[in-house]
């Protein structure tokens, strides 16, 4: 990959395996591109979108790269013949970090049983293989981090993905040395607004941004509820979190896309 960080932006987390992308991905990539997202990873979220996640990274391998995991929804889905499959994807090139994974309590899709024996897997390979973590949390804080923090020592790189939650909690994640990616959920003035307050207590080195894709389109750009979010609207999220930081927005931008290439080891 050719890269520079000058008025680039790194979508860390697309689901452009979501069926609303099948027939215009392309263009949705080509347009993202004209739009500054320079390089974005395609979320796997269970084995099937984990490989198609990889067959979207194969097909553009200068600007996209993947994940590959079991989502707390999907964990139900975990078997050892299942999870072993996943740990194949890892070893590909274009696959750079493990997940999603985590916890999930406001949904039961999967049990709790069933989520912690998926995200306990995933911890140990991850510590095995010293591959970055995406991790995936809601209304699970509490029980999220005693999994956690008792091998904080041995974790590798770990992003706590479109954080949502309150100040302790963040402030507990960046005691662990967590990167944290904010999303157009900041964007949101009922339920998001309280971000605003919190983002300038995230470390500049630690800071990234992702858009969801096609979940989580930012509120206040205007358009119509009904838009399918794309990684075209990142530069909009880079701009409110700029509002609330004190940062120059060329220092931050640049930053920000500095920490996604080091996170995923690009």
């Amino acid at each position: 990959m050719n890269i520079s960080s000058e008025e680039y932006y790194f979508d860390i987390g697309a689901n452009l395996t979501h069926s609303a992308f099948k027939s215009v991905l392309d263009e949705v990539i080509e347009v993202s591109q004209k739009n500054g997202v320079q390089l974005l990873s395609v979320t796997g979220s269970d084995l099937l979108e984990s490989q198609q996640a990889l067959a979207i990274a194969k097909k553009y391998p200068e600007s996209i790269i993947s994940t590959a995991g079991i989502h707390p929804h999907q964990a139900k889905n975990y078997t050892k013949s299942y999870f072993s499959e996943i740990i194949d994807l890892l070893k590909e090139d274009q696959v750079k970090s493990i997940g999603e994974t985590g916890l999930d309590f406001y949904r039961d899709y999967s049990t709790p049983s069933e989520q912690e024996k998926s995200f306990e897997a995933h911890l140990e390979i991850a510590i095995d293989m010293q591959m970055p973590l995406f991790l995936h949390e809601r209304e699970a804080h509490k029980r999220f981090l005693e999994i956690l923090k008792p091998l904080s020592g041995n974790l590798p790189k770990t992003v706590v993905h479109c954080f949502t939650g309150t100040k302790e909690e963040l402030l507990e994640y960046i005691e662990l040395d967590f990167y944290i990616g904010i999303t157009g959920w900041i964007c949101d003035e009922r339920r998001g607004k309280h971000l605003e307050d919190l983002v300038d207590l995230i470390p500049l080195n630690r800071l990234m941004i992702e858009t969801d894709a096609p979940y989580l389109l930012p509120r206040d750009m205007g358009v119509k509820s009904s838009t399918n979010n794309e990684p075209k609207f990142l530069p909009h999220i880079a701009k409110k979190i700029s509002n609330h930081r004190k940062e120059e927005f060329e220092l931050l931008i640049s930053s920000i896309y500095m920490n996604s290439l080091n996170f995923f080891n690009i």
